[in-house]
């Protein structure tokens, strides 16, 4: 029996044996790659199709973003109500989303309740008409949309950070203004569900409680034949365009009270040996609520409620950025500040109780995201996507065990280089 009166022995994240669950992988006659996990403890399932159809494949400007917003816009068997309807009917969400590199539709449901959403997901991949009335209030939604963010400054300095560090014509760089929802049309929406939303450019991956059947199941709508394109896709290649000043002050609003501040340079992506250790120094400069940024710039200055830093989590190309927003009249301030917790990080040594502290959050973080069925496939697809292995997950946990003072220092002196950041401030 458990004796209330003996305290529970306290251990350090550090000390834990960290163990990725194995995921099980098939493929199914058309191709698809099905990644799948599955524990019994709810009656639930989460099913996500993932494609490369995000903004780094479409010809268009917002195209991407217009085809995985408009999927539920209705086929030739069911309206876009009477989609919705049916789905709420069974408890279910679908969502579909477009970001830099992929598009993905996700379906939450109660197992039961399977067999009744998939065919109504099937006929979006291959149906959807885009009705023109459904294509009209989207145009007008979204210009209204972008009428209200661009008088916030924390929305165009967002985009003009973006557009500084890799050209405007570059999908990472680009963004959407009023003449581009006003040329998406029915071609343009058809054209790119037909070429991206494929059975040879998908990936599947499940979690939850399942059995074989569902599997059979998914398999019976999405494997057994071809559909949509069956040509290969070809792959872009984008070159990043900088802009030659790296320092710009914006006036968005002459009565603007508050500046948004981003700090940011180029970065190499995942594949890269530097992009895991920078994750470590990172979070002491202001990956986390504990940073030395929070506690300079927010807790000893009181310029700002929050700051924070981090990569950028895409495939093709990174960075590395710093956001805040702070009064205008302490913007300058702010950025001295920034750049002098670089420098600290430069000249001295990270010192043993911080950089333990660090290393039990960043551990404990994994620990939290592997509590759970859904929480595993997420890191199975984040490896598998970007085309990792179990592997990369445990030296990503010996790194984060071992790694030294010494090796952040030389971190922070190759990349935090001030000449080498991008300064904007928008107010």
């Amino acid at each position: 029996m458990l004796d209330r009166k003996i305290e529970p022995k306290i251990f350090s994240p550090v000390d834990f044996d960290y163990h990725l669950p194995d995921c099980n992988s098939i493929v199914f006659q058309n191709g698809i790659n099905v990644h799948y996990f599955s524990d019994d403890l709810q009656p639930v399932m989460q099913l996500e199709m993932v494609f490369k159809a995000g903004l780094w494949y479409e010809n268009q400007n917002g195209i991407a973003q217009a085809t995985a917003g408009l999927l539920k816009s209705g086929t030739s068997k069911m309206t876009s109500f009477q989609i919705n309807e049916m789905f709420e009917q069974y408890g279910a969400s679908v969502k579909t989303v477009a970001g830099p590199d992929f598009a993905s539709i996700t379906i939450s449901c109660l197992t039961k309740h399977l067999s009744k959403v998939l065919p109504v997901v099937a006929d979006m991949l291959v149906d959807t008409q885009f009705p023109q009335h459904e294509i009209d209030i989207f145009i007008q939604n979204a210009k209204q949309r972008l009428s209200v963010q661009l008088l916030k400054s924390d929305f165009v300095a967002n985009r003009k950070i973006d557009e500084f560090l890799f050209g405007i014509q570059h999908p990472y760089g680009k963004y959407s203004v009023i003449k581009n929802y006003e040329a998406i049309n029915q071609q343009a929406l058809s054209n790119h569900l037909k070429t991206y939303y494929s059975n040879n450019n998908c990936s599947i991956f499940i979690a939850g409680s399942f059995a074989d059947s569902d599997i059979e199941l998914i398999n019976q709508h999405f494997g057994k034949t071809n559909w949509n394109n069956e040509n290969t896709i070809v792959e872009p290649i984008f070159e990043a365009h900088s802009t030659v000043e790296k320092k710009h002050r914006i006036n968005n609003d002459q009565k603007g009270v508050q500046g948004s501040i981003r700090i940011a340079s180029h970065f190499p992506n995942k594949h890269h040996e530097d992009f895991y250790p920078m994750i470590v120094l990172n979070t002491i400069l202001g990956g986390y609520f504990g940073s030395r940024l929070m506690s300079n710039i927010r807790e000893d200055k009181g310029y700002t409620y929050g700051i924070h830093s981090y990569m950028y989590n895409q495939v093709n190309q990174s960075a590395y950025l710093i956001t805040t927003e702070a009064g205008k009249d302490v913007c300058e301030a702010a950025i001295k500040e920034i750049y002098y917790e670089m420098d600290v990080l430069k000249n001295e040594l990270v010192d043993a109780e911080e950089l333990e502290l660090v290393k039990n959050y960043l551990l404990g973080t994994i620990l939290g995201d592997l509590d759970g069925a859904f929480q595993i496939m997420q890191r199975w697809k984040s490896l598998i996507l970007n085309g990792f292995t179990k592997e990369r997950f445990n030296k990503n946990i010996d790194l984060y065990k071992h790694i030294t003072p010494e090796q952040l220092q030389a971190l922070a002196n190759k990349y935090y280089q001030q000449e080498n950041f991008y300064e904007l401030v928008v107010i």
